[in-house]
């Protein structure tokens, strides 16, 4: 009997043993197909996405600046520094991805592939292609993006796949399972947006300052979130700020390039979600008829796949800008700016976040729906004469080609345009047509806005003035709120709940 036990003990373990060599040698198999893919297709790898997650914990945790914050917060706050370095533990283990070259290369890549090639049309453009390819291969690059949805991860992700693999500052929406171990196998780190902690924007700091100093491209957006009215918001500057003073580190000889990327679409994903909160003279959804929207989207798009029928949501665009050479940037300011105590110095980086901005604006693309959102909304009415809008669209069409923006399909005639924009109005019933006449329904008139709002920037203001009726002859028309209504709005909300009172 004892043999027979001591026999069966042996027998599972040479088992396990066995199962584990082949498990390790199925996962590294994988490894080098999915490396054997990345260098067939000549993507660039930052070889520091490769480095152990351990190794760059432990370069962290012993980050004499990290080790001095740990001190201070523990005489701050009367603690034991081991206690503060549990926190900071967490912190780190919160922040550091674990990149996965199996998950970015052949689950991530083909996923957003089919995803987006079931969903849109996609049109890329690089604006200054010679500008990209004369940045040097060993300076660092980061993609600054405008943010209208979420699914502008896989979009500019997959747009580069092929160029190189790019590592996201990803917020605490997707810290759910399994949202988190897909971003950290992807390179992406996370960041918290209202956090004020002294102690964790040290270490997210000197995380951000060691992947720049180690050549590791990232993608931003500076905007900080989603846009709720479809304009451009302004820049958040504190990952500018953390990147670019590695350049104060003398032993830092490379540059670092911002490359402004604007992204648009003909239907973003989670638009009505989106406008909920700047919604006026109409009722908000609760969380509950959101939820069960959401529920009937997914099942009736599963649906109209299984049977065929799932039509695409028009066009989805992206377009390169000219790079900002940082080094270069700051030889045209004060010397010794990135020395600057912060309240000195920040000023200076949003100088440089304002002027990024600027340069994604005049590349966002202009789609069929934003086009003809923002011509329908000019007349100031909810009935427009179809001629006559088509003619408002071409007026503003060629306002646009004149100042050089990105046009979609403008090679087609103005009536193809609308023909475009048309399928995607009916088809969410934003617009019905009577006779030569177009009736834009009230309640959707919102949606509209949210649309045009993305282009406006780049319309003169004679086209553009009527295009919210915060003052108009109707002021009962649902609309969204400007975004001064907001501020107002947010400061009577924090006086209500008492929010930046003194103790």
């Amino acid at each position: 009997m004892t043999l027979l036990l001591v026999l069966l003990v042996a027998i599972a373990l040479l088992a396990l043993a066995l199962w584990l060599r082949t498990r390790k040698a199925l996962r590294e198999q994988l490894r080098r197909s999915a490396l054997s893919s990345a260098r067939r297709l000549k993507f660039r790898l930052d070889r520091y996405k490769l480095v152990e997650r351990d190794e760059i914990r432990q370069s962290l945790l012993t980050d004499p600046t990290v080790l001095a914050a740990i001190a201070a917060y523990a005489r701050e706050h009367d603690t034991a520094e081991v206690s503060v370095r549990r926190r900071v533990n967490e912190y780190v283990d919160e922040i550091v991805p674990f990149f996965n070259v199996l998950s970015y290369y052949k689950l991530g890549y083909n996923l957003s592939r089919l995803l987006l090639n079931l969903l849109y049309k996609s049109s890329i453009e690089y604006r200054d292609q010679a500008a990209l390819d004369r940045i040097p291969r060993r300076d660092v690059v980061v993609y600054l993006m405008n943010h209208r949805s979420n699914a502008d991860y896989v979009v500019v992700a997959y747009v580069l796949a092929k160029v190189v693999s790019i590592s996201y500052a990803v917020g605490e929406w997707a810290r759910t399972w399994p949202l988190e171990y897909v971003f950290k196998s992807f390179g992406s780190y996370f960041i918290r947006r209202r956090y004020r902690e002294p102690l964790y924007h040290t270490v997210l700091e000197r995380y951000v300052q060691l992947i720049t100093r180690n050549g590791v491209t990232q993608g931003i957006f500076p905007e900080g979130g989603l846009t709720r009215d479809g304009a451009l918001r302004p820049p958040k500057i504190g990952l500018i700020d953390h990147m670019v003073r590695v350049l104060d580190d003398p032993t830092f000889d490379r540059d670092i390039w911002l490359v402004p990327v604007g992204i648009n679409y003909d239907r973003v994903l989670e638009d009505r979600a989106l406008i909920q909160e700047r919604l006026v003279n109409a009722r908000s959804l609760s969380k509950w008829e959101q939820f069960t929207g959401v529920c009937q989207y997914l099942l009736t798009n599963t649906w109209r796949l299984v049977t065929g029928r799932l039509r695409r949501y028009g066009r989805v665009a992206v377009s390169f800008g000219t790079p900002i050479s940082v080094r270069g940037w700051l030889a045209t300011q004060p010397t010794g700016v990135l020395r600057l105590a912060k309240a000195d110095r920040l000023p200076q980086i949003q100088k440089l976040a304002d002027y990024a901005m600027d340069r994604i604006a005049a590349v966002i693309p202009v789609t069929p729906v934003p086009l003809a959102s923002a011509a329908l909304l000019s007349f100031g009415a909810n009935v427009v004469p179809r001629d006559r809008l088509l003619e408002r669209m071409d007026e503003m069409r060629d306002h646009l080609a004149e100042f050089n923006a990105k046009l979609v399909r403008a090679e087609l005639p103005i009536e193809e345009v609308w023909d475009r924009a048309w399928r995607m109005f009916t088809l969410r019933r934003l617009v019905v047509a009577e006779k030569d006449h177009l009736v834009i329904l009230p309640a959707q008139r919102p949606l509209l806005e949210y649309y045009a709002n993305s282009i406006r920037h780049l319309l003169p203001p004679t086209m553009t003035m009527p295009l919210t009726p915060a003052t108009d002859h109707d002021p009962t028309l649902p609309r969204l709120a400007t975004r001064e209504e907001m501020e107002i709005r947010s400061g009577e909300y924090r006086a209500s709940s008492g929010l930046g009172r003194a103790p």
